[in-house]
């Protein structure tokens, strides 16, 4: 799977790298709830896709994490990744990865980064919510 075309195909379609718009787009509902210690996981219901997000997201994290389960429920609607970290061998980490691969590559698209060539990679990415430890994920051209 070629994630970062994808995303490229996505954007070029839709014309936003914007997360909330994109799930406006296609379909997918935003739920905002209040959760302990979870960011934001993605669930599907009879076909309804639904990313719930934590009210007390660090604004900077927000798009992020949005983007984050916009990657599961284009790439991994049928899958209850708490399921399979609880009840099989199968390692969730593959799915966790990709993503946060669509995330990195929705946030930092190419046409943003020759926008701003003068910008170093980590302050595009910072100023765009991405985790610094997650900048690795980003596909060069």
């Amino acid at each position: 799977m070629d994630i970062k075309k994808a995303v490229e195909k996505l954007i070029q379609k839709h014309h936003t790298s914007d997360p909330f718009a994109l799930a406006t787009i296609l379909d997918v509902i935003i739920i905002y709830s209040d959760m302990k210690n979870t960011l934001g996981f993605f669930n599907k219901y009879k076909r309804i896709k639904m990313i719930h997000l934590n009210n007390y997201i660090p604004e900077d994290l927000k798009n992020f994490v949005c983007a984050h389960e916009l990657g599961h429920a284009i790439f991994h609607p049928n899958v209850n990744t708490p399921f399979l970290k609880r009840h099989t061998f199968y390692s969730a980490n593959k799915i966790e990865t990709e993503a946060n691969t669509f995330a990195v590559e929705l946030l930092l698209p190419d046409d943003l980064l020759r926008e701003f060539e003068t910008c170093s990679l980590f302050s595009i990415a910072s100023k765009r919510g991405i985790p610094k430890e997650l900048i690795n994920l980003k596909q060069k051209e």
